[in-house]
């Protein structure tokens, strides 16, 4: 058997945008489209107006002339930023699109978990959603039966076993695939950020069972924007930037390199009005530019930052994650924007200050992860990464002060939430 379980030579996609494509058009509507527009062309020449030619589709390339090798037993990790290309690698070696061009060979069995539910039928139950993705997966239907037991313990779902999965939260979904295509025992594991979902009990289960499913041999491939779990999890990891692997190498010096890059992008962005990293039709504005905050060890923190929004806020929770410099989650605190009055549903932006007090952290570098999300809705709907840098400087040169905590803790903070007219 092949040592080698993944090989890709220059695996490149392209993809069309700006042109919307429109299907299942009858011959009538194309012929009268075409006589229309040639009507619209030679009316703009008998008035002397400039004929308007249709602007050519944008091409962009997802991915560039990716070359790897990842042998069996090997946990590789897919660093990058958002649009960096590692969704489309996992598609590509998934077998979901083709490649523009380049070529990839798989040796073994794929189990792949891309996207949260996906294969899951919301009408079926849990029950018959197992037996459902495990086929999809290529389970045989005595395997999936053996292993169900397992699965249900897994996902710690068997009280609502029986309830449609329409019913279930996000998280709860999350689970439930994770644990189906772990137990489907693959010989390659493709993963995507879809952990980020699941809570952080949740996820450390997910981490041992990647490990375990190493530790027999198998090979993993992780999409992550943790990068403490990359450092934890994988021995290589991957730099993906525009569609291109620049570079390729031990966990830590990769993702050393990346938070450097990250740094100084965002060093060089002087705007006020920031676009979220998910849900670009939000925006933050804060007085910094940068969002640095610099305080010594023990004193109290204090957030201020408007968020513009497409429509009202009513109903939106706000959450604050402080993550250490490798994105390690520390401090997590959430507050709900309530049901305001009127002229307060119709505004747009809203002032949210938030209060922490005297984080119990340590001198050092920290980040500060907005996300926004509807509370009668599961799922996020934006998310401002590194929003804030808090800079922690202790009182002594050997950097005594505060403590951090070994596991992320939940901090209440005092939230101040209004909308401006």
């Amino acid at each position: 058997m092949s040592e080698i379980a993944i090989r890709a030579d220059g695996l490149a996609k392209q993809y069309r945008i700006g042109e919307r494509q429109r299907w299942g058009r009858t011959l009538r509507e194309t012929v009268a489209e075409t006589f229309h527009s040639h009507l619209r062309r030679r009316s703009a020449r008998r008035g002397g107006q400039a004929v308007a030619t249709p602007l050519a589709p944008d091409l962009v390339w997802a991915l560039d002339g990716v070359s790897l090798e990842v042998k069996r037993g090997e946990i590789l990790g897919l660093i990058g930023r958002n649009g960096a290309g590692k969704s489309t690698l996992l598609k590509i070696l998934s077998r979901i699109t083709e490649p523009t061009r380049g070529s990839a060979e798989i040796h073994g069995r794929v189990g792949s978990l891309l996207e949260v539910g996906t294969g899951f039928h919301p009408q079926l139950t849990g029950r018959e959603n197992i037996y459902l993705n495990g086929a999809i997966l290529g389970m045989s239907k005595g395997e999936i039966g053996r292993k169900f037991d397992e699965i249900v313990a897994f996902a710690d779902i068997d009280r609502f076993l029986d309830t449609p999965v329409k019913r279930y939260s996000s998280g709860m979904t999350v689970r439930l695939a994770f644990a189906v295509a772990a137990h489907m025992e693959p010989e390659i594991l493709l993963i995507d950020e879809v952990l980020a979902v699941g809570d952080f009990a949740f996820q450390r289960k997910c981490l041992g069972k990647m490990q375990d499913v190493a530790g027999h041999g198998r090979t993993v491939l992780f999409v992550s924007h943790s990068m403490g779990s990359v450092k934890a999890l994988c021995n290589r990891c991957l730099l993906l930037e525009h569609g291109k692997s620049v570079a390729d190498g031990l966990p830590a010096d990769v993702v050393a390199r990346y938070i450097d890059q990250h740094e100084l992008a965002r060093a060089e962005r002087r705007s006020r009005r920031v676009p979220a990293d998910h849900g670009k039709e939000f925006f933050m504005h804060h007085s910094d530019a940068l969002g640095d905050i610099t305080v010594f060890c023990g004193d109290p923190i204090t957030l201020q930052f408007d968020i513009e929004a497409p429509t009202s806020l009513p109903d939106v929770g706000i959450k604050i994650h402080v993550v250490s410099r490798t994105g390690d989650p520390i401090i997590g605190m959430g507050s709900l924007i309530q049901e305001e009055p009127a002229s307060a549903r119709t505004s747009r932006l809203w002032r949210v200050r938030c209060d922490m007090g005297r984080l119990p952290i340590n001198a050092g570098t920290y980040f500060v992860n907005v996300h926004l999300g509807n509370a009668r809705r599961s799922g996020r709907t934006a998310s401002f990464l590194h929003a804030f840098k808090i800079t922690v400087i202790a009182y002594d040169a050997l950097g005594w002060g505060s403590m951090v905590p070994s596991t992320p803790i939940y901090w209440t903070p005092e939230w101040d939430i209004e909308p401006l007219g």
